[in-house]
């Protein structure tokens, strides 16, 4: 039948809107509509809880082996406390921190322990610069190469320490068998003071400069090519472009890795400890390669005084407070310089 518009109506399945069909149209079971509505409720719970159920492992862990004997240090520190009654405290406040000011084997250490860490840390970035530099151009078997420097940061502390301690003897040594065939006598390695942290600071030269040249390496890789071609261009030579180019484009990365040796440095632990298995944490019969982490070793399971190498070792974590605020100091004027 003709509407009042003067055209027909189009039949049902040939235009307009299809009509719906019975299921749904018609109403929802109450079972039914309660469980859509509990699986909603666990959808949207599940989206909004599963990412911290996920990353909660890594908190508890931290919690229980980090933040914890973290602030049971602190505490520690304010204490009186043996190893063998850790359970029995008796108040002390900042005696434990004082006494340190008027603890000549306490700044020993840390000399020792700044002086170690600049004759390994230098040398170390220095090398690792240098072989990024060369592993940065095209060579045969470039990967086989950087495999190789970084086996020695997998070898293991006590494994490396005594190679070199048989390196250094003084006696059969192969260093002093070298310096012996070019006319220089024999030099005791492990009784000297400059020369018992010249050896300790190879030890760590060696296992550290690969892992250092691969971050370098990675960073080289970043530089736009551009760059190198503008300087070529300009007559600049490849030790230009490494000067001018390589090493300003390096300079986060520099100083990221200056303040990572420096924290292991203050760290330093395990090699002096083996490097003269006899003298133990003494560091040494001078104690001259003694470091803070050896006299904290000395202090608490040699002395057995808890509350006094607690207060060592939360010193050293104020001396890294200081390392990082020195570094976001410098990195922030590095990213207002450019």
């Amino acid at each position: 039948m003709p509407t009042t518009s003067g055209t027909a109506a189009p039949p049902a399945g040939q235009g307009g809107a299809a009509p719906r069909r019975a299921a749904e149209t018609a109403p929802l079971d109450p079972r039914e509509q309660r469980r859509r509505e509990r699986l909603s409720r666990r959808y949207r719970r599940d989206i909004r809880w599963s990412p911290y159920a996920f990353i909660a492992p890594f908190f508890l862990f931290f919690a229980a082996f980090g933040l914890f004997p973290l602030l049971y240090t602190g505490w520690a520190a304010l204490h009186r406390v043996e190893l063998t009654d850790p359970t029995h405290m008796e108040w002390a406040g900042m005696h434990n921190f004082s006494r340190l000011w008027d603890d000549e084997f306490f700044w020993n250490a840390l000399q020792n322990t700044f002086t170690i860490g600049v004759i390994s840390t230098v040398p170390q970035l220095l090398m690792a610069l240098g072989l990024a530099h060369l592993l940065n151009y095209k060579l045969r078997g470039s990967m086989f190469f950087r495999v190789a420097i970084l086996t020695p940061y997998a070898t293991s502390v006590a494994a490396a320490t005594l190679v070199f301690v048989l390196l250094f003897g003084r006696d059969y040594g192969m260093v002093n068998w070298a310096l012996d065939a070019i006319g220089i006598d024999p030099i005791d390695w492990q009784n000297g003071t400059w020369t018992s942290q010249f050896a300790v600071s190879t030890i760590v030269i060696w296992r550290w400069t690969g892992y250092n040249a691969l971050i370098y390496l990675a960073a080289m890789q970043a530089v736009p090519n551009d760059l190198y071609e503008s300087a070529a261009l300009d007559g600049a030579s490849r030790w230009q472009q490494f000067l001018h180019v390589t090493i300003p484009s390096l300079r986060p990365t520099i100083l990221f890795t200056v303040v990572v040796s420096t924290i292991g440095a203050t760290q330093l632990f395990g090699e002096p400890l083996l490097f003269n298995g006899s003298a133990g944490a003494t560091g040494g019969a001078d104690h001259q390669f003694q470091t803070l982490g050896l006299y904290m070793y000395e202090q608490g399971w040699v002395n057995l005084h808890l509350g006094r190498a607690s207060a060592i070792a939360w010193t050293m974590f104020l001396i890294l407070l200081l390392i990082a605020a020195a570094n976001w100091l410098v990195s922030r004027r590095l990213r207002k310089s450019q």
